[in-house]
């Protein structure tokens, strides 16, 4: 995480990290190192708020949108090993990934955007977590506007969770030894 944004916010944070398009011709983002640095920081500081620790599993279940390297990048940044489960992927293949790993904690969307038609993604995680007690949380990006009733005791929006003003603005990157793992 300090490779790839930290170093770069003197020199190049109003620089292009990346470009993303959307499903839809019409959506599309440039995103700064400033930006995603900020973003980085702040989900971090959310899955903190969270419990998510060093060492911690935690699945990222969603399609390809700007929140995806924030995901894995808060995770990275806290020492947090990621698994990016493909939002193709059944319930069945989902649930064993999330037992595989021992994850305590799930990132998805409500719905994801597949070839114009929207993929209710959040559909399949709650279908996987029938077998998963374990997991603790679930954080949700709202991205399809899908009406969700979430579970107050365990699931969060991502929106609501990152406009929390007591969060902290800065994460410092925990220290990492070259055989740690980073992702499974």
């Amino acid at each position: 995480a300090f490779n790839c944004l930290d170093r770069h916010q003197d020199t190049l944070k109003d620089k292009v990290a990346y470009f993303w398009e959307g499903d839809n011709p019409d959506e599309s983002k440039k995103i700064t190192f400033e930006a995603l640095y900020t973003q980085v920081n702040r989900f971090a500081a959310v899955l903190k708020s969270k419990g998510v620790q060093k060492g911690d599993r935690v699945i990222i279940y969603m399609p390809m949108i700007v929140e995806l390297p924030v995901a894995m990048l808060a995770c990275a940044r806290i020492g947090a090993i990621h698994s990016v489960v493909f939002g193709g992927f059944s319930a069945e293949a989902l649930t064993n990934r999330i037992q595989d790993c021992q994850a305590k904690m799930v990132i998805t969307v409500d719905g994801g955007y597949r070839a114009g038609k929207v993929v209710p993604l959040k559909k399949t995680v709650d279908e996987a977590l029938k077998n998963c007690p374990d997991v603790e949380t679930i954080i949700v990006f709202n991205r399809t506007g899908q009406e969700l009733a979430l579970d107050s005791a365990r699931e969060i929006w991502w929106q609501e969770a990152m406009a929390d003003s007591d969060l902290p603005e800065y994460i410092s990157p925990e220290p990492m030894d070259a055989e740690d793992p980073l992702f499974i």
